[in-house]
């Protein structure tokens, strides 16, 4: 993982401090010039004797941070369970009244959520009890925008799952030629779908998610809930019913099963 420059500095040190347990009679705000240079020529010296404790503690201070944010995303996730699981904008497949939702996040130009939707289709024909609801979250610009607007469209047809499916499977270029082309190949009116992509009722519904998404935690695609369990990122089949299985023990639902294969 990718991380920021960290400057060694005056608030550093002191953390160092208290990491390896470097007792001082007085906090370092309080020591004057004279006492201070040979407080910070013994803690320098023991770090270049010691260079392991700099990445123990910044090791330390990230899983601290990522087991707050842990905490701060499941109270959010409880608290917004009505809009991941009810909203009527929200294209649904599977078993509509299954006990087990799926809610995903997703863009039609992530290469992530292209390899995951495999896993995705798999989970909904082999588990009868799942429901899975799509939440367009298009991140990668306008092309993404237009193919959450066309699958948005598309539920006027019945079609939204087919499409949904084609057009993550689908390599070229997002166009809108290449959509209604598409359209027109699984069975939808390319030129009813053309009219109802210009509804505006859908950039709300893109702008929702948006929203959503920020007051979750979620940054990139794709994003995969289940009650109150919340995972970044592709995953396969395994990964989903493994999801599934924690998140349905915390809204109180049976884990998933599935005969081994």
């Amino acid at each position: 993982m990718n991380r920021c420059p960290f400057s060694v500095g005056a608030s550093v040190l002191i953390l160092l401090i208290t990491s390896v347990s470097v007792s001082v009679p007085l906090a370092a705000s309080e020591l004057d010039q004279t006492d201070r240079e040979p407080m910070e020529q013994v803690i320098e010296r023991y770090i270049r004797t010691h260079p392991e404790v700099i990445e123990q503690s910044l090791q330390a201070l990230e899983a601290k941070r990522e087991a707050e944010e842990k905490a701060r995303q499941k109270v959010a996730l409880g608290a917004h369970q009505a809009e991941l699981l009810n909203d009527p904008t929200s294209p649904v497949s599977g078993n509509p009244s299954g006990d087990i939702t799926l809610v995903e996040f997703f863009d039609y130009r992530c290469g992530y959520c292209k390899r995951a939707a495999g896993a995705v289709t798999q989970l909904q024909q082999e588990n009868p009890r799942v429901r899975v609801v799509y939440k367009d979250f298009p991140i990668l610009g306008e092309a993404s925008e237009l193919a959450a607007k066309a699958a948005l469209a598309s539920k006027a047809q019945g079609k939204h799952q087919v499409f949904h499916e084609a057009m993550l499977a689908f390599k070229g270029d997002i166009t809108k030629e290449s959509l209604l082309n598409l359209a027109g190949e699984v069975g939808l009116d390319p030129a009813k779908l053309e009219a109802d992509m210009r509804n505006p009722e859908w950039q709300k519904v893109i702008d929702t998610n948006r929203a959503l998404a920020r007051t979750l935690g979620i940054s990139g695609t794709p994003g995969f809930i289940v009650g109150t369990e919340l995972v970044p990122g592709a995953l396969d089949l395994n990964g989903l019913k493994e999801l599934i299985s924690r998140g349905g023990e915390a809204v109180k639902l049976r884990p998933i099963d599935v005969p081994h294969r």
